[in-house]
């Protein structure tokens, strides 16, 4: 299957990056994207305010002190501003709307699903999962679990999996590791980057990327795909769940929503022409399947060979 797309942005892109390069129209378009996320919410019924005026409430130095690396330095992809949020995903803000914000995000990818539509989407992934990996992983690995939404529903389908997650952001970690705690769950939270992750060679039977190359330029992805093949033992799969590039949803999307979109994604353009079923067998793994799993979104999935 080919799935290569075009290497340059199409012409209502590159008006958006245009308009996105002075400074006052990014910013309105930061403010009304953010905006009209908490008007969305209110009206599928998330409290976004009240529930994260709850979180904002609560002292975090204890839980970000347990899964904080301060040691740590900072690709630099990583440091510029992201998703409305001037400090990107290094600041307590964005840690703290991770949750309503993919329930609001995710409401209305199937007519009618309102606040579900986030749970919906990560069971079609996990439906994919079943049908795809015939033999239960006992170690996994979620890349770039942000808050631990995709790691927890990782735990629920496989109930008897060792799972870690890991991610760039100990703010994001430190509310992983508090639900942790109110779920009495049992999973091992590690700050590092999922390109380098230190983590011992061949000691993962699943690596899932849930919505994170979206999020990256496609440097650090490939290099990511290299370090999951590292991390993967014999017959061990990678599976990836993101944005389709290929949706009908993103062609015909218009300038305004677009301008919105990627005014709160700066690598989008990155993502949108990445080949990634090449990227993934350049990294060493067997060629992916490729299924769609929303209207929007594609699930990716490759294994090493035994």
């Amino acid at each position: 299957m080919n799935t290569a797309v075009k290497n340059t942005p199409g012409l209502a892109s590159r008006f958006v990056n245009g308009v996105l390069a002075i400074k006052p129209l990014a910013n309105l378009a930061k403010h009304q994207a953010r905006q009209m996320m908490i008007k969305r919410a209110q009206k599928i019924g998330v409290n976004w305010l009240e529930e994260v005026q709850t979180l904002q409430a609560r002292d975090w130095q204890t839980d970000l002190a347990k899964v904080q690396n301060p040691q740590f330095t900072y690709p630099d992809y990583y440091l510029r501003p992201f998703h409305a949020y001037e400090k990107g995903n290094l600041c307590w803000e964005a840690a703290l709307e991770v949750e309503v914000a993919a329930q609001t995000v995710h409401a209305t990818i199937w007519p009618g699903a309102g606040a579900q539509g986030d749970r919906k989407l990560r069971q079609s992934y996990h439906d994919i999962l079943k049908q795809q990996i015939s033999k239960e992983p006992q170690d996994i690995l979620d890349l770039g679990c942000s808050v631990g939404l995709s790691t927890f529903a990782l735990q629920k389908v496989y109930p008897h999996a060792k799972i870690t997650g890991l991610d760039l952001s100990p703010y994001f970690l430190a509310v992983a590791q508090y639900r942790t705690q109110q779920r009495d769950a049992h999973i091992n939270w590690i700050h590092a980057a999922a390109e380098s992750t230190g983590l011992s060679d061949a000691s993962f039977d699943l690596i899932s990327i849930f919505l994170v190359c979206h999020e990256l330029p496609q440097a650090p992805t490939r290099q990511i795909f290299a370090e999951a093949r590292r991390l993967l033992r014999p017959g061990g799969h990678l599976a990836i769940m993101d944005m389709n590039p290929k949706s009908e949803a993103y062609k015909k999307m218009p300038p305004y929503i677009l301008t919105l979109l990627k005014s709160t994604e700066p690598y989008l353009d990155e993502y949108f022409t990445f080949d990634i079923e090449q990227a993934i067998i350049e990294a060493g793994f067997n060629a992916p399947t490729i299924t769609a799993n929303s209207r929007r979104h594609r699930t990716v999935i490759a294994h090493v060979e035994m």
